[in-house]
């Protein structure tokens, strides 16, 4: 099995050939390992290392890349994470998501920090990880299986009910381009569209089962850690802990920022009856989960009888509850939280299935879509009716689901007539719930992030714009002072670039940003783990060096300037509401994307990383990388 396991680290990669059925094991040294730490950071590593340029995201030639982090699996609240990456079917760069719960853990447990998969298979198969070992098995009799009966009969025929599984619904089969990974029912490695890819190559499931606990460098430094957090959770992440997302709904709709029917409107009066208050006062909400090692909770369990709701899928979080409510005009939680059942189900990823219905929703109400194309199906706001038929014909990939499968950017293509100014995207990925017209610095990030809008990666403007716990944190990075929300300046374009170079190292120490650790905590954990004497310094050179391999690979890929812009309706102000005379400059945002190019080190007028910058980070093979593929360096 190669090294002995160190601290952090099994030190063992899985190679997986579908084409071939051949399983190998390669190993890590340690300077690998601290440059590239896990999960974004190995992914990024191996994507622009092994695939060829322009390659078809949905043919053998891609790779599909699970990892690890030197936290996943250790016990302390947060380690519950794992991240997966390819090259995406939506955008055509390099993509990432993470997914909390028990399955990286288990990963680790059972002996390796990542796994490969290549190549595509001639029938369905499924992987089995165990102590060690590897093998792959059919998975006939799983293929057009939704993800729990999935995930019972591989625990069936294992025989083992505690064995994880990573799995693909009948979207992902179906090669919806917004299929996710479902682990565990309610985890999803979701947005770029990976679990198209998965289904690509005709993988069904990973299920994983391990007995061997990671090592740290720290125990006692580490369960310090655990116990401050167990002390002081309540009284830091009570809210989580009572609500999970979405217990401030009704403040986000009074601020701007919940977004309504597509993101073109202002008011929702039903938002008092869809948010996480009203789901728990309900009685529909029947409990709360948590991921491995983690007290908090955060996450809600549903149960309904009519329609009927099965617990094993969870529950509905902000984004579901926005993105099926407000942004489609829908006051039904019922209706809410059945489309969140059957998305998991499906493995549907929920924010883009949404945002593609709402789109839907606007081009019916402007003609372009008609009853004809729907067949017979009244795809009008506020219908919660046809909102559960929308997303069972998309997981399907069924009469209008067919055309909505590809993403709004995908079906607004195909339909022409103008449907692109309703398709609110960026590279693709339909944006999250955050209104980029109360939080511009989060709508540079959804601008220049390089798989498209994501939530997850940087700045809520809101949280620094006064006095509070998020600012206090910011003076870490030399931020002293409050930014106003509508700053588009260097200081704010600083802090978001501080931002997302930290939730790209946590996406590669894969620990979890909801757990309340301070940035200073953050590094010790890592510290404590590896044994490493590191710092905030390395921690976020190591952030920064995983989005520049990220952006090397999709400027290799075709992006460039023109594709870090968002839709043209967050220039113009929303119809009614808290943003009604409020809405982005076009001059300042294309200003603020030039600063963050500079201050990234990044050519102002192409965006490629410039080589003393890639120098600088260590990683100068980038630029030979680039080179090769005919992109000039400066």
């Amino acid at each position: 099995m190669g090294p002995k396991q160190s601290s952090g680290y099994t030190g063992n990669i899985l190679r997986v050939d579908l084409s071939r059925r051949n399983i190998s094991v390669e190993t890590t040294d340690e300077i690998f390992r601290r440059r590239y730490l896990g999960g974004a950071g190995f992914i990024s590593y191996y994507l622009l290392k092994e695939l060829e340029p322009g390659i078809d995201p949905l043919g053998p030639q891609n790779k599909l890349v699970f990892a690890a982090g030197p936290v996943t699996g250790v016990p302390l609240a947060g380690s519950g994470r794992h991240c997966v990456g390819a090259k995406s079917p939506r955008s055509g760069t390099l993509a990432k998501a993470e997914s909390g719960g028990f399955w990286g853990a288990e990963l680790k447990r059972a002996g390796f920090d990542a796994v490969i998969i290549e190549g595509e298979a001639k029938e369905p198969l499924y992987l089995w990880i165990q102590d060690g070992q590897a093998e792959l098995r059919s998975a006939r009799h799983l293929w057009g299986t939704k993800t729990k009966e999935c995930q019972e009969q591989i625990r069936a025929e294992l025989g083992d009910r505690l064995v994880r599984v990573a799995s693909i619904g009948p979207a992902g089969e179906n090669r919806v381009l917004f299929a996710c990974i479902m682990n565990e029912l309610k985890d999803a490695a979701a947005r770029p569209g990976l679990g198209a890819v998965m289904g690509s190559k005709k993988l069904k499931a990973i299920a994983v089962r391990g007995h061997q606990s990671p090592s740290v460098a720290d125990p006692a430094r580490l369960k310090a850690m655990a116990r401050w957090l167990a002390d002081n959770y309540m009284q830091l992440a009570r809210n989580f802990h009572e609500y999970g997302t979405g217990g401030v709904m009704e403040r986000y709709a009074t601020m701007g920022n919940l977004p309504i029917d597509n993101f073109r409107d202002g008011e929702f009066p039903p938002v008092s009856g869809i948010n996480a208050r009203a789901l728990k006062a309900s009685g529909l909400r029947v409990g709360m989960e948590g991921c491995y090692a983690c007290p908090i909770r955060c996450k809600k369990v549903v149960k309904m009888d009519e329609p009927a709701v099965d617990p094993a899928y969870g529950g509905p979080e902000y984004e579901t509850l926005a993105a099926f409510g407000s942004t489609c005009g829908v006051g039904d939680l019922k209706s809410i939280c059945k489309a969140n059942e059957l998305c998991n189900a499906y493995g549907l990823d929920t924010i883009s299935t949404g945002v593609t219905i709402a789109f839907a929703m606007e081009c019916f109400q402007n003609g372009l879509l008609t009853g004809n194309d729907t067949d017979g199906l009244e795809l009008t706001f506020g219908n919660a009716e046809a909102l559960l038929r929308a997303v069972d014909l998309i997981g399907r990939r069924q009469g209008i689901g067919d055309l909505l499968a590809e993403g709004s950017a995908g079906a607004a293509r195909r339909m022409g007539r103008g449907a692109e100014r309703f398709a609110i995207q960026v590279k693709g990925v339909e944006l999250p719930m955050h209104e980029p017209r109360l939080k511009p610095g989060m709508g540079l990030l959804y601008s220049v992030n390089a798989y498209g809008a994501d939530h997850t990666v940087g700045v809520h403007d809101t949280d620094f714009s006064s006095p509070g716990p998020s600012l206090d944190g910011a003076n870490t990075f030399g931020i002293l002072e409050p930014i106003p929300l509508n700053d588009l300046g260097p200081r704010k374009v600083y802090l978001a670039k501080c931002l997302h170079q930290w939730h790209y190292l946590l996406d590669s120490l894969l620990l979890c940003s909801f757990v309340p650790y301070e940035y200073g905590q953050i590094v010790e954990i890592a510290g404590a783990v590896t044994g490493w004497n590191t710092s905030l310094l390395e921690a976020m050179r190591t952030g920064e060096r995983a989005i520049n391999i990220a952006r090397a690979f999709s400027i290799r890929e075709g992006l460039t300037p023109a594709h870090d812009q968002l839709p043209q309706r967050f220039f113009q102000p929303t119809t009614s509401g808290p943003l009604s005379k409020t809405s982005l400059d076009p001059a300042a945002m294309e200003k603020a994307k030039k600063t963050y190019y500079r201050m990234m080190g990044w050519d102002e007028s192409t965006g490629v990383p410039k080589r003393e910058k890639l120098e600088e980070l260590e990683i100068a093979w980038v630029a030979e990388a680039l080179d090769k593929a005919g992109i000039a360096v400066p």
